[in-house]
Protein backbone atom coordinates (compact mmCIF):
# COMPACT_ATOMS: atom_id res chain seq x y z
CA UNK A 1 0.00 0.00 0.00
CA UNK A 2 1.19 3.59 -0.59
CA UNK A 3 2.75 5.42 2.31
CA UNK A 4 0.66 8.01 4.10
CA UNK A 5 0.59 11.15 1.98
CA UNK A 6 -0.28 14.72 2.91
CA UNK A 7 -2.30 16.95 0.61
CA UNK A 8 -0.01 18.10 -2.19
CA UNK A 9 0.97 21.75 -2.37
CA UNK A 10 1.34 23.16 -5.88
CA UNK A 11 4.79 24.60 -6.63
CA UNK A 12 5.11 28.14 -7.87
CA UNK A 13 7.44 27.20 -10.72
CA UNK A 14 7.33 23.72 -12.22
CA UNK A 15 10.66 24.14 -14.01
CA UNK A 16 12.57 25.36 -10.96
CA UNK A 17 11.04 22.59 -8.87
CA UNK A 18 11.91 19.85 -11.36
CA UNK A 19 15.41 21.19 -11.90
CA UNK A 20 16.06 21.19 -8.18
CA UNK A 21 14.61 17.71 -7.78
CA UNK A 22 16.78 16.42 -10.62
CA UNK A 23 19.90 17.74 -8.93
CA UNK A 24 18.89 16.09 -5.67
CA UNK A 25 18.07 12.86 -7.49
CA UNK A 26 21.44 12.83 -9.19
CA UNK A 27 23.23 13.35 -5.88
CA UNK A 28 21.41 10.65 -3.94
CA UNK A 29 21.54 6.90 -4.41
CA UNK A 30 18.36 5.39 -5.83
CA UNK A 31 17.23 2.99 -3.15
CA UNK A 32 15.97 0.16 -5.37
CA UNK A 33 17.48 -3.14 -6.44
CA UNK A 34 19.86 -2.92 -9.39
CA UNK A 35 21.40 -6.40 -9.33
CA UNK A 36 19.67 -7.46 -12.55
CA UNK A 37 20.20 -4.24 -14.50
CA UNK A 38 22.17 -4.74 -17.69
CA UNK A 39 25.81 -3.78 -17.48
CA UNK A 40 25.67 -2.96 -21.21
CA UNK A 41 24.38 0.57 -20.43
CA UNK A 42 27.72 2.39 -20.55
CA UNK A 43 26.51 5.95 -21.15
CA UNK A 44 23.52 8.06 -20.20
CA UNK A 45 20.55 6.32 -21.86
CA UNK A 46 17.98 8.99 -20.91
CA UNK A 47 18.76 11.48 -23.68
CA UNK A 48 15.11 11.56 -24.81
CA UNK A 49 13.82 12.53 -21.39
CA UNK A 50 10.96 11.05 -19.40
CA UNK A 51 7.20 11.42 -19.42
CA UNK A 52 3.98 10.33 -17.76
CA UNK A 53 0.51 10.04 -19.18
CA UNK A 54 -3.02 8.65 -19.29
CA UNK A 55 -3.76 9.58 -15.65
CA UNK A 56 -6.35 7.53 -13.76
CA UNK A 57 -7.56 8.07 -10.20
CA UNK A 58 -5.20 5.38 -8.94
CA UNK A 59 -2.40 5.38 -11.50
CA UNK A 60 -0.39 6.75 -14.40
CA UNK A 61 1.84 5.44 -17.15
CA UNK A 62 5.54 6.27 -16.77
CA UNK A 63 7.57 6.45 -19.97
CA UNK A 64 11.15 6.62 -21.11
CA UNK A 65 13.17 5.23 -23.98
CA UNK A 66 16.78 4.18 -23.64
CA UNK A 67 19.12 5.31 -26.40
CA UNK A 68 22.85 5.34 -27.03
CA UNK A 69 22.57 7.22 -30.33
CA UNK A 70 19.11 8.86 -30.53
CA UNK A 71 19.08 8.44 -34.31
CA UNK A 72 20.05 4.77 -34.37
CA UNK A 73 17.95 2.33 -32.36
CA UNK A 74 20.42 -0.44 -33.12
CA UNK A 75 23.09 1.40 -31.14
CA UNK A 76 21.51 0.13 -27.91
CA UNK A 77 22.19 -3.41 -29.01
CA UNK A 78 19.83 -6.37 -28.95
CA UNK A 79 19.96 -7.26 -25.27
CA UNK A 80 17.03 -6.45 -22.97
CA UNK A 81 17.74 -3.91 -20.26
CA UNK A 82 16.18 -3.88 -16.80
CA UNK A 83 14.85 -0.38 -16.02
CA UNK A 84 13.78 0.40 -12.48
CA UNK A 85 11.53 3.21 -11.35
CA UNK A 86 10.33 4.74 -8.14
CA UNK A 87 7.53 7.17 -7.30
CA UNK A 88 7.52 9.50 -4.34
CA UNK A 89 5.06 11.83 -2.64
CA UNK A 90 7.71 14.57 -2.50
CA UNK A 91 10.32 15.93 -4.94
CA UNK A 92 13.19 14.86 -2.65
CA UNK A 93 12.10 11.18 -2.72
CA UNK A 94 11.91 10.93 1.07
CA UNK A 95 8.44 9.36 0.97
CA UNK A 96 8.63 6.56 -1.60
CA UNK A 97 5.20 5.11 -2.40
CA UNK A 98 5.94 2.74 -5.30
CA UNK A 99 8.94 0.89 -6.72
CA UNK A 100 9.13 -1.48 -9.65
CA UNK A 101 10.93 -2.46 -12.81
CA UNK A 102 10.28 -3.00 -16.50
CA UNK A 103 12.28 -4.78 -19.18
CA UNK A 104 13.19 -2.55 -22.13
CA UNK A 105 13.59 -4.68 -25.25
CA UNK A 106 15.02 -4.00 -28.68
CA UNK A 107 11.72 -5.11 -30.23
CA UNK A 108 10.08 -1.96 -28.81
CA UNK A 109 13.09 0.30 -29.27
CA UNK A 110 14.07 -0.14 -25.60
CA UNK A 111 11.05 1.94 -24.59
CA UNK A 112 9.41 1.65 -21.18
CA UNK A 113 5.68 1.93 -20.43
CA UNK A 114 5.18 1.29 -16.71
CA UNK A 115 1.49 1.24 -15.78
CA UNK A 116 1.75 2.11 -12.10
CA UNK A 117 -1.34 1.56 -9.94
CA UNK A 118 -2.22 1.84 -6.27
CA UNK A 119 -1.68 5.60 -6.05
CA UNK A 120 -3.89 8.06 -4.22
CA UNK A 121 -6.46 10.07 -6.18
CA UNK A 122 -5.83 13.63 -7.28
CA UNK A 123 -2.28 13.86 -5.92
CA UNK A 124 1.07 15.11 -7.16
CA UNK A 125 3.85 12.54 -7.42
CA UNK A 126 7.50 12.58 -8.50
CA UNK A 127 9.17 9.76 -10.40
CA UNK A 128 12.52 8.71 -11.86
CA UNK A 129 14.21 5.75 -13.56
CA UNK A 130 17.49 3.91 -13.28
CA UNK A 131 19.22 1.80 -15.95
CA UNK A 132 22.50 0.29 -14.88
CA UNK A 133 24.29 3.01 -12.94
CA UNK A 134 22.48 5.83 -14.76
CA UNK A 135 19.75 7.89 -13.12
CA UNK A 136 17.14 9.74 -15.13
CA UNK A 137 15.91 13.29 -14.57
CA UNK A 138 12.97 13.66 -12.20
CA UNK A 139 9.43 14.12 -13.47
CA UNK A 140 6.27 15.27 -11.78
CA UNK A 141 2.91 13.70 -12.48
CA UNK A 142 -0.62 13.84 -11.07
CA UNK A 143 -3.39 11.30 -10.73
CA UNK A 144 -6.98 12.07 -11.68
CA UNK A 145 -9.62 12.78 -9.03
CA UNK A 146 -11.69 9.87 -7.70
CA UNK A 147 -14.50 8.75 -9.98
CA UNK A 148 -17.31 9.71 -7.60
CA UNK A 149 -15.69 12.90 -6.36
CA UNK A 150 -16.82 16.47 -7.02
CA UNK A 151 -13.68 18.42 -7.99
CA UNK A 152 -13.90 22.18 -7.87
CA UNK A 153 -11.62 22.84 -10.84
CA UNK A 154 -9.37 21.39 -13.52
CA UNK A 155 -6.59 23.03 -15.53
CA UNK A 156 -5.62 21.64 -18.94
CA UNK A 157 -2.95 22.69 -21.41
CA UNK A 158 -3.70 21.92 -25.06
CA UNK A 159 -1.08 21.69 -27.81
CA UNK A 160 -0.67 20.43 -31.38
CA UNK A 161 1.32 20.74 -34.60
CA UNK A 162 5.02 21.15 -33.78
CA UNK A 163 6.94 21.21 -37.05
CA UNK A 164 10.61 20.96 -36.01
CA UNK A 165 11.82 22.69 -39.17
CA UNK A 166 9.46 25.66 -38.97
CA UNK A 167 10.95 27.18 -35.82
CA UNK A 168 11.70 26.77 -32.14
CA UNK A 169 9.29 25.87 -29.37
CA UNK A 170 9.14 28.69 -26.82
CA UNK A 171 5.50 27.67 -26.35
CA UNK A 172 6.73 24.54 -24.58
CA UNK A 173 9.05 26.57 -22.36
CA UNK A 174 6.04 28.66 -21.32
CA UNK A 175 3.79 25.63 -20.95
CA UNK A 176 6.23 24.03 -18.51
CA UNK A 177 5.81 27.05 -16.24
CA UNK A 178 2.01 26.82 -16.11
CA UNK A 179 0.04 25.38 -13.19
CA UNK A 180 -1.78 22.49 -14.88
CA UNK A 181 -3.29 19.14 -14.02
CA UNK A 182 -2.75 17.57 -17.44
CA UNK A 183 -1.62 18.37 -20.99
CA UNK A 184 -3.61 17.27 -24.03
CA UNK A 185 -1.87 16.82 -27.40
CA UNK A 186 -4.28 16.50 -30.35
CA UNK A 187 -1.89 15.56 -33.12
CA UNK A 188 1.01 16.21 -35.46
CA UNK A 189 3.63 15.44 -32.83
CA UNK A 190 6.16 14.91 -35.64
CA UNK A 191 6.25 15.81 -39.34
CA UNK A 192 7.31 13.36 -42.00
CA UNK A 193 8.80 15.87 -44.44
CA UNK A 194 12.30 15.77 -45.96
CA UNK A 195 15.07 18.00 -44.58
CA UNK A 196 14.40 21.60 -45.62
CA UNK A 197 14.68 24.43 -43.13
CA UNK A 198 15.87 27.99 -42.73
CA UNK A 199 17.41 26.94 -39.41
CA UNK A 200 20.66 24.99 -39.68
CA UNK A 201 20.06 23.31 -36.35
CA UNK A 202 16.42 22.39 -37.16
CA UNK A 203 16.91 20.15 -40.20
CA UNK A 204 14.95 16.91 -40.20
CA UNK A 205 16.65 13.55 -40.15
CA UNK A 206 17.10 12.03 -43.61
CA UNK A 207 14.82 9.09 -44.57
CA UNK A 208 16.62 5.86 -45.38
CA UNK A 209 14.89 5.11 -48.69
CA UNK A 210 16.45 7.12 -51.55
CA UNK A 211 14.03 9.04 -53.74
CA UNK A 212 11.18 9.18 -51.21
CA UNK A 213 10.22 12.61 -49.90
CA UNK A 214 8.86 11.18 -46.65
CA UNK A 215 9.48 8.66 -43.89
CA UNK A 216 8.66 5.05 -44.67
CA UNK A 217 10.50 2.58 -42.40
CA UNK A 218 10.48 1.91 -38.67
CA UNK A 219 14.03 3.24 -38.46
CA UNK A 220 12.91 6.43 -40.22
CA UNK A 221 10.04 7.06 -37.83
CA UNK A 222 12.08 6.16 -34.75
CA UNK A 223 14.82 8.60 -35.71
CA UNK A 224 12.34 11.41 -36.37
CA UNK A 225 10.52 10.90 -33.07
CA UNK A 226 13.85 10.76 -31.25
CA UNK A 227 14.96 13.99 -32.91
CA UNK A 228 11.83 15.78 -31.71
CA UNK A 229 12.27 14.32 -28.22
CA UNK A 230 15.75 15.86 -27.91
CA UNK A 231 14.26 19.36 -27.70
CA UNK A 232 14.80 20.64 -24.12
CA UNK A 233 11.57 22.67 -24.03
CA UNK A 234 9.51 19.63 -25.03
CA UNK A 235 11.31 17.49 -22.46
CA UNK A 236 10.55 20.07 -19.75
CA UNK A 237 6.84 20.06 -20.58
CA UNK A 238 6.68 16.28 -20.52
CA UNK A 239 8.48 16.19 -17.18
CA UNK A 240 6.16 18.78 -15.63
CA UNK A 241 2.73 17.18 -16.23
CA UNK A 242 1.03 13.97 -17.30
CA UNK A 243 0.06 14.01 -20.98
CA UNK A 244 -2.89 12.57 -22.87
CA UNK A 245 -2.04 12.19 -26.56
CA UNK A 246 -3.67 11.34 -29.86
CA UNK A 247 -2.29 11.47 -33.38
CA UNK A 248 -3.34 13.24 -36.57
CA UNK A 249 -1.88 12.71 -40.05
CA UNK A 250 1.77 13.78 -39.98
CA UNK A 251 2.71 11.05 -37.54
CA UNK A 252 2.27 8.85 -40.64
CA UNK A 253 1.76 10.93 -43.77
CA UNK A 254 0.02 14.17 -44.71
CA UNK A 255 -3.74 13.82 -45.21
CA UNK A 256 -3.83 10.04 -45.18
CA UNK A 257 -7.27 8.48 -44.66
CA UNK A 258 -7.46 4.97 -43.24
CA UNK A 259 -5.32 2.89 -45.59
CA UNK A 260 -5.57 5.44 -48.40
CA UNK A 261 -2.20 6.97 -49.17
CA UNK A 262 -1.69 10.65 -49.92
CA UNK A 263 -1.85 11.54 -53.59
CA UNK A 264 1.18 13.04 -55.30
CA UNK A 265 1.40 16.08 -57.55
CA UNK A 266 0.15 14.09 -60.55
CA UNK A 267 -3.03 13.03 -58.77
CA UNK A 268 -1.90 9.41 -58.34
CA UNK A 269 -1.50 7.42 -55.12
CA UNK A 270 2.06 6.91 -53.92
CA UNK A 271 1.53 3.22 -53.14
CA UNK A 272 -1.11 0.52 -52.86
CA UNK A 273 -3.01 -0.20 -49.60
CA UNK A 274 -0.83 -3.20 -48.68
CA UNK A 275 2.37 -1.18 -48.96
CA UNK A 276 0.83 1.73 -47.10
CA UNK A 277 -0.32 -0.64 -44.34
CA UNK A 278 3.32 -1.59 -43.78
CA UNK A 279 4.31 2.07 -43.61
CA UNK A 280 1.44 2.81 -41.21
CA UNK A 281 2.50 -0.10 -39.00
CA UNK A 282 6.02 1.34 -38.78
CA UNK A 283 4.66 4.77 -37.95
CA UNK A 284 2.25 3.46 -35.31
CA UNK A 285 4.96 1.40 -33.63
CA UNK A 286 7.32 4.38 -33.44
CA UNK A 287 4.53 6.55 -32.04
CA UNK A 288 3.80 4.00 -29.32
CA UNK A 289 7.48 3.68 -28.48
CA UNK A 290 7.75 7.41 -27.83
CA UNK A 291 4.51 8.12 -25.95
CA UNK A 292 3.26 7.40 -22.41
CA UNK A 293 0.48 5.08 -23.60
CA UNK A 294 -1.15 2.33 -21.56
CA UNK A 295 -2.43 0.00 -24.27
CA UNK A 296 0.36 -2.21 -25.61
CA UNK A 297 1.11 -2.10 -29.33
CA UNK A 298 1.43 -5.42 -31.21
CA UNK A 299 4.52 -5.20 -33.38
CA UNK A 300 3.85 -5.23 -37.09
CA UNK A 301 0.20 -4.26 -36.76
CA UNK A 302 -1.27 -1.48 -38.90
CA UNK A 303 -3.97 -1.05 -36.21
CA UNK A 304 -3.72 0.50 -32.78
CA UNK A 305 -6.75 1.59 -30.78
CA UNK A 306 -6.02 5.09 -29.58
CA UNK A 307 -9.51 6.39 -28.82
CA UNK A 308 -10.22 6.26 -25.11
CA UNK A 309 -11.97 8.08 -22.29
CA UNK A 310 -10.91 9.81 -19.07
CA UNK A 311 -13.11 10.97 -16.21
CA UNK A 312 -12.05 13.71 -13.80
CA UNK A 313 -14.54 13.08 -11.03
CA UNK A 314 -17.96 14.34 -12.04
CA UNK A 315 -16.51 17.60 -13.33
CA UNK A 316 -15.30 16.56 -16.80
CA UNK A 317 -15.45 13.56 -19.10
CA UNK A 318 -12.76 13.62 -21.80
CA UNK A 319 -13.44 11.57 -24.95
CA UNK A 320 -10.24 11.34 -27.01
CA UNK A 321 -10.86 10.46 -30.67
CA UNK A 322 -8.82 9.09 -33.58
CA UNK A 323 -10.07 10.67 -36.81
CA UNK A 324 -7.37 9.19 -39.09
CA UNK A 325 -7.20 5.43 -38.69
CA UNK A 326 -10.87 4.74 -39.45
CA UNK A 327 -11.85 7.56 -41.80
CA UNK A 328 -12.95 7.16 -45.39
CA UNK A 329 -11.11 9.01 -48.12
CA UNK A 330 -11.64 12.75 -48.48
CA UNK A 331 -14.32 13.56 -51.06
CA UNK A 332 -11.98 15.55 -53.31
CA UNK A 333 -10.08 18.78 -53.50
CA UNK A 334 -6.50 17.54 -53.20
CA UNK A 335 -3.58 18.19 -53.39
CA UNK A 336 -4.58 21.80 -52.76
CA UNK A 337 -6.59 20.72 -49.71
CA UNK A 338 -9.61 22.77 -50.70
CA UNK A 339 -12.73 21.89 -52.66
CA UNK A 340 -16.31 22.96 -53.14
CA UNK A 341 -18.59 23.15 -50.13
CA UNK A 342 -21.04 20.86 -51.93
CA UNK A 343 -18.49 18.00 -51.99
CA UNK A 344 -18.70 17.64 -48.24
CA UNK A 345 -22.48 18.01 -48.18
CA UNK A 346 -22.84 15.10 -50.56
CA UNK A 347 -20.48 12.74 -48.71
CA UNK A 348 -23.31 10.68 -47.21
CA UNK A 349 -21.20 7.54 -46.73
CA UNK A 350 -18.17 9.38 -45.40
CA UNK A 351 -16.89 9.03 -41.86
CA UNK A 352 -13.97 10.37 -39.85
CA UNK A 353 -14.45 8.03 -36.90
CA UNK A 354 -15.74 4.75 -38.33
CA UNK A 355 -18.99 3.27 -37.06
CA UNK A 356 -17.46 1.51 -34.05
CA UNK A 357 -15.83 4.63 -32.65
CA UNK A 358 -18.95 6.68 -33.40
CA UNK A 359 -21.10 4.29 -31.36
CA UNK A 360 -18.52 4.26 -28.58
CA UNK A 361 -18.61 8.06 -28.46
CA UNK A 362 -22.39 8.23 -28.41
CA UNK A 363 -22.57 5.64 -25.64
CA UNK A 364 -20.07 7.54 -23.50
CA UNK A 365 -21.82 10.85 -24.01
CA UNK A 366 -25.31 9.50 -23.37
CA UNK A 367 -24.30 7.81 -20.10
CA UNK A 368 -22.14 10.63 -18.81
CA UNK A 369 -22.95 12.30 -15.51
CA UNK A 370 -20.17 14.85 -15.93
CA UNK A 371 -20.70 18.57 -15.72
CA UNK A 372 -18.65 19.10 -18.90
CA UNK A 373 -18.45 16.62 -21.79
CA UNK A 374 -15.40 17.08 -23.98
CA UNK A 375 -14.71 15.68 -27.45
CA UNK A 376 -10.98 16.03 -28.07
CA UNK A 377 -10.02 15.30 -31.67
CA UNK A 378 -7.88 16.43 -34.53
CA UNK A 379 -9.65 18.53 -37.17
CA UNK A 380 -12.01 21.47 -36.95
CA UNK A 381 -15.68 20.57 -36.63
CA UNK A 382 -17.00 24.09 -37.22
CA UNK A 383 -18.61 24.67 -40.61
CA UNK A 384 -16.17 27.00 -42.37
CA UNK A 385 -16.49 28.79 -45.67
CA UNK A 386 -13.06 29.89 -46.86
CA UNK A 387 -12.57 32.69 -49.35
CA UNK A 388 -10.85 31.28 -52.43
CA UNK A 389 -7.18 31.80 -51.60
CA UNK A 390 -6.26 30.01 -54.81
CA UNK A 391 -7.70 32.88 -56.84
CA UNK A 392 -7.29 36.10 -54.81
CA UNK A 393 -8.84 38.17 -57.58
CA UNK A 394 -12.07 36.18 -57.23
CA UNK A 395 -12.32 35.05 -53.55
CA UNK A 396 -16.01 34.13 -53.85
CA UNK A 397 -17.85 31.77 -54.08
CA UNK A 398 -16.29 30.18 -50.98
CA UNK A 399 -14.53 26.84 -50.80
CA UNK A 400 -14.09 24.23 -48.06
CA UNK A 401 -11.26 22.28 -46.46
CA UNK A 402 -12.42 18.73 -47.14
CA UNK A 403 -9.87 17.21 -44.76
CA UNK A 404 -11.88 18.72 -41.86
CA UNK A 405 -15.41 17.80 -40.80
CA UNK A 406 -16.59 20.00 -43.70
CA UNK A 407 -15.64 17.12 -45.98
CA UNK A 408 -17.89 14.80 -43.96
CA UNK A 409 -20.95 16.98 -43.36
CA UNK A 410 -23.53 14.16 -42.88
CA UNK A 411 -21.35 12.57 -40.19
CA UNK A 412 -21.04 15.92 -38.44
CA UNK A 413 -24.79 16.49 -38.67
CA UNK A 414 -25.40 13.10 -36.99
CA UNK A 415 -23.15 14.03 -34.10
CA UNK A 416 -24.52 17.54 -33.59
CA UNK A 417 -28.09 16.29 -33.74
CA UNK A 418 -27.21 13.63 -31.20
CA UNK A 419 -25.72 16.21 -28.82
CA UNK A 420 -28.96 18.16 -29.03
CA UNK A 421 -31.42 15.27 -28.88
CA UNK A 422 -29.61 13.41 -26.08
CA UNK A 423 -29.30 16.66 -24.13
CA UNK A 424 -25.62 16.06 -23.47
CA UNK A 425 -24.51 18.40 -20.70
CA UNK A 426 -22.23 21.26 -21.74
CA UNK A 427 -20.47 19.68 -24.75
CA UNK A 428 -17.12 21.19 -25.72
CA UNK A 429 -15.18 20.18 -28.85
CA UNK A 430 -11.40 20.60 -29.00
CA UNK A 431 -9.42 20.56 -32.25
CA UNK A 432 -6.09 21.45 -33.84
CA UNK A 433 -4.54 20.77 -37.26
CA UNK A 434 -5.09 24.12 -38.97
CA UNK A 435 -2.26 26.08 -37.28
CA UNK A 436 -4.53 28.94 -36.22
CA UNK A 437 -6.99 29.79 -33.45
CA UNK A 438 -10.73 29.46 -34.02
CA UNK A 439 -13.31 29.75 -31.20
CA UNK A 440 -16.77 28.93 -32.53
CA UNK A 441 -20.39 28.22 -31.67
CA UNK A 442 -21.55 24.89 -33.13
CA UNK A 443 -25.10 24.90 -34.51
CA UNK A 444 -26.98 22.36 -36.56
CA UNK A 445 -27.28 25.10 -39.20
CA UNK A 446 -24.41 27.57 -38.99
CA UNK A 447 -26.53 30.28 -40.64
CA UNK A 448 -29.43 30.05 -38.19
CA UNK A 449 -28.01 32.52 -35.72
CA UNK A 450 -31.33 32.69 -33.86
CA UNK A 451 -30.95 29.05 -32.80
CA UNK A 452 -29.01 28.05 -29.70
CA UNK A 453 -25.60 26.46 -30.22
CA UNK A 454 -25.54 22.77 -29.32
CA UNK A 455 -21.83 22.94 -28.40
CA UNK A 456 -18.78 25.18 -28.58
CA UNK A 457 -15.43 24.47 -30.20
CA UNK A 458 -11.93 25.65 -29.35
CA UNK A 459 -9.37 25.08 -32.11
CA UNK A 460 -5.80 25.67 -30.96
CA UNK A 461 -3.05 27.32 -32.93
CA UNK A 462 0.16 25.39 -33.53
CA UNK A 463 3.28 25.19 -31.42
CA UNK A 464 5.38 26.04 -34.49
CA UNK A 465 3.75 24.81 -37.72
CA UNK A 466 3.09 27.44 -40.32
CA UNK A 467 -0.20 29.15 -41.11
CA UNK A 468 0.13 31.24 -44.30
CA UNK A 469 0.21 34.82 -43.07
CA UNK A 470 -1.39 35.91 -46.36
CA UNK A 471 -4.57 34.10 -45.27
CA UNK A 472 -4.85 35.89 -41.93
CA UNK A 473 -6.20 39.26 -43.07
CA UNK A 474 -8.72 37.85 -45.61
CA UNK A 475 -10.17 35.49 -43.01
CA UNK A 476 -10.48 38.24 -40.45
CA UNK A 477 -12.23 40.37 -43.07
CA UNK A 478 -14.58 37.67 -44.42
CA UNK A 479 -15.40 35.65 -41.28
CA UNK A 480 -18.13 38.06 -40.04
CA UNK A 481 -19.97 37.48 -43.32
CA UNK A 482 -19.05 33.91 -44.30
CA UNK A 483 -18.69 32.42 -40.82
CA UNK A 484 -20.58 34.52 -38.26
CA UNK A 485 -20.57 31.58 -35.82
CA UNK A 486 -16.78 32.00 -35.49
CA UNK A 487 -16.42 34.28 -32.49
CA UNK A 488 -12.62 34.58 -32.57
CA UNK A 489 -9.94 33.87 -35.15
CA UNK A 490 -6.21 34.52 -35.39
CA UNK A 491 -3.70 33.02 -37.81
CA UNK A 492 -0.66 35.12 -36.96
CA UNK A 493 0.42 33.70 -33.59
CA UNK A 494 1.83 30.38 -32.33
CA UNK A 495 1.26 28.91 -28.89
CA UNK A 496 -1.19 26.76 -26.93
CA UNK A 497 -4.50 26.88 -25.11
CA UNK A 498 -4.96 27.01 -21.36
CA UNK A 499 -8.32 25.56 -20.32
CA UNK A 500 -9.58 26.56 -16.87
CA UNK A 501 -12.66 24.59 -15.89
CA UNK A 502 -14.78 24.85 -12.75
CA UNK A 503 -18.31 23.84 -11.91
CA UNK A 504 -19.82 27.04 -13.30
CA UNK A 505 -17.41 28.33 -15.95
CA UNK A 506 -15.09 27.13 -18.70
CA UNK A 507 -12.46 29.73 -19.63
CA UNK A 508 -10.11 29.22 -22.58
CA UNK A 509 -7.04 31.42 -22.83
CA UNK A 510 -5.05 31.63 -26.05
CA UNK A 511 -1.46 31.71 -24.80
CA UNK A 512 0.78 32.91 -27.61
CA UNK A 513 4.48 33.66 -28.01
CA UNK A 514 6.03 36.67 -29.65
CA UNK A 515 8.34 34.70 -31.96
CA UNK A 516 9.34 31.15 -32.89
CA UNK A 517 12.59 32.34 -34.48
CA UNK A 518 14.26 32.05 -31.05
CA UNK A 519 14.22 29.39 -28.35
CA UNK A 520 12.92 31.71 -25.63
CA UNK A 521 10.18 34.25 -26.29
CA UNK A 522 7.66 36.05 -24.06
CA UNK A 523 4.22 34.48 -23.72
CA UNK A 524 0.98 36.41 -23.27
CA UNK A 525 -2.76 35.83 -23.31
CA UNK A 526 -3.98 37.12 -26.68
CA UNK A 527 -7.63 36.11 -26.22
CA UNK A 528 -9.88 34.76 -23.47
CA UNK A 529 -13.36 33.32 -24.03
CA UNK A 530 -15.72 31.57 -21.65
CA UNK A 531 -18.71 29.27 -21.48
CA UNK A 532 -21.21 29.30 -18.63
CA UNK A 533 -22.53 25.88 -17.65
CA UNK A 534 -26.12 25.48 -18.80
CA UNK A 535 -25.98 28.55 -21.05
CA UNK A 536 -25.24 27.78 -24.73
CA UNK A 537 -22.59 29.64 -26.65
CA UNK A 538 -19.32 31.49 -26.20
CA UNK A 539 -18.86 34.68 -24.26
CA UNK A 540 -15.83 37.02 -24.45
Amino acid sequence: MPASEPSSARPVSRRRLLTGAAVIAGAQALNIRTAHASTAVRQDPFQLGIASGDPLPDGVVLWTRLVADPYDAASMGSRPVRVEYEIAADPHFRRIVRRGSETATAAHGHSVHADVRGLACGRDYWYRFRAGSHLSPTGRTRTAPAYRSRPDALRIGMVNCQDWQNGYWPAYSALAEEDLDVVLHVGDYIYEYDPSSAYADRLHTTPQTPGLDQLSTLSDYRARHAQYKTDPALQASHAAFPWIVTWDDHEVENNYAGLVDEIDDTGAKHQDPAAFARQRAAAYQAYYEHMPLRRRYVNGSADYRLYRRFDFGDLLRLNVLDTRQYRTDQPGGFPDDFGTVASGLGNTDGTLTGSGQEQWLRHGLARSGARWNVIAQQVMMSQIRFPNFLDPAHPLPPIANLDQWDGYDPARARLLNFLRDAQVANPVVLAGDIHSSWFSDLRIDRDDLDSDPVAVEFTATSVSSDFPIAFDAPLKAYNPYLNPHVRYFDGSLRGYLRLNVDRRHWVTDARTVASIAVRESPVSTSASWSVVAGEPGLQP
